[in-house]
């Protein structure tokens, strides 16, 4: 399995409502592509001060590398992508992605 680790800046004057959306574009890609399992959202709520002003953050299951892999360059992957990164400080700047193969010991 493997873990897509999304952490995001979004920008100040990025509404709750906007990323509640995004959110939503996420969760959807489920319906539609093979293989992508649980989705979970959440605001920063560690106490240690190494964030760097990643506020926010996604993890997404994938049964495999291969789902993740197409999720990657699907369309509708693309489009919310999109989405996310013009809310973001700096655009792809104020993202951080990180994949967790948990099938290794």
């Amino acid at each position: 399995m493997i873990r897509h680790c999304v952490f995001a800046r979004f920008r100040g004057d990025v509404p709750e409502s906007e990323r509640a959306a995004i959110h939503a574009d996420l969760e959807a890609l489920r319906k539609v592509i093979d293989g992508m399992d649980t989705v979970h959202f959440s605001a920063n709520v560690s106490p240690e001060p190494f964030a760097r002003g990643f506020g926010h953050g996604f993890t997404i299951d994938f049964r495999d590398a291969a789902a993740r892999d197409a999720y990657l360059v699907h369309e509708a992957h693309q489009r919310a992508g999109a989405r996310l990164v013009a809310a973001l400080e700096g655009g792809t700047d104020g993202l951080m992605v990180f994949d967790l193969d948990l099938t290794k010991k």
